[in-house]
């Protein structure tokens, strides 16, 4: 009933609500955060997926570490796009991945401001040199939180309805997201006020496997 031409725009919108207030702790004392930061730097494709289902399209996602000797968490440049024009991303964020307590991991996201000057610059040194992140945009209200489940996986998604959306008549969107050492899958869909599914796959999400480490 959807196509997931909707989808794929947001197949990687890690956008996280927090709920309620931590405090967080330093990356240098939780592996875990850092382990999560490994899984999920990296290169990425969905074509496996589209191969094999039709209603998925073939995304090439690129996750690569930047500001690193900040201390405040690790700090992630996202660019997505369609196989057929890796030059013309339709996405481009920052993500910063903090954590929460023992097994609780959130990522916050932000544009980017005039994104088309940095695109391509994930295969490059040092992307993003030239920011801050006081020069990012906050995506206020939009969150993922992650929680550790085994030694195999961080899964989690959005709270509530407080990430919004205008795309296809929606309202809101939430995610579902599960991060492994070999893959991300991420299902995203917008809702309407009156909670009817407008946009996004009706079976599950984006399965995006590993084909190669962050540079």
């Amino acid at each position: 009933m959807f196509r997931n031409r909707w989808l794929a725009p947001f197949a990687t919108m890690f956008i996280f609500l927090l709920a309620g207030c931590a405090t967080e702790a330093p990356r240098e004392k939780h592996g875990d955060l850092k382990l999560l930061a490994n899984w999920l730097s990296g290169s990425f494709s969905s074509e496996q997926q589209a191969m094999t289902d039709s209603n998925y399209y073939y995304i090439g996602l690129e996750m690569v570490p930047i500001w690193k000797s900040r201390t405040d968490g690790y700090w992630l440049y996202v660019e997505q796009a369609e196989n057929s024009t890796p030059d013309k991303p339709y996405r481009q964020r920052v993500y910063h991945l903090t954590q929460i307590n023992d097994s609780t991991f959130k990522s916050t996201v932000y544009a980017i401001p005039e994104p088309a000057r940095f695109v391509g610059l994930w295969a490059y040194p040092d992307p993003l040199a030239d920011l801050t992140p006081d020069s990012l945009i906050l995506r206020d209200g939009c969150s993922i939180v992650l929680k550790k489940i085994d030694d195999q996986a961080f899964a989690g998604g959005t709270i509530g309805t407080g990430c919004e959306s205008t795309r296809a008549g929606a309202a809101y969107v939430t995610s579902e997201v599960r991060v492994t050492a070999g893959a991300l899958y991420s299902w995203d869909r917008g809702f309407d006020a009156e909670g009817n599914q407008v946009w996004g796959a009706e079976h599950g999400g984006y399965i995006f496997t590993r084909i190669g480490d962050a540079p």
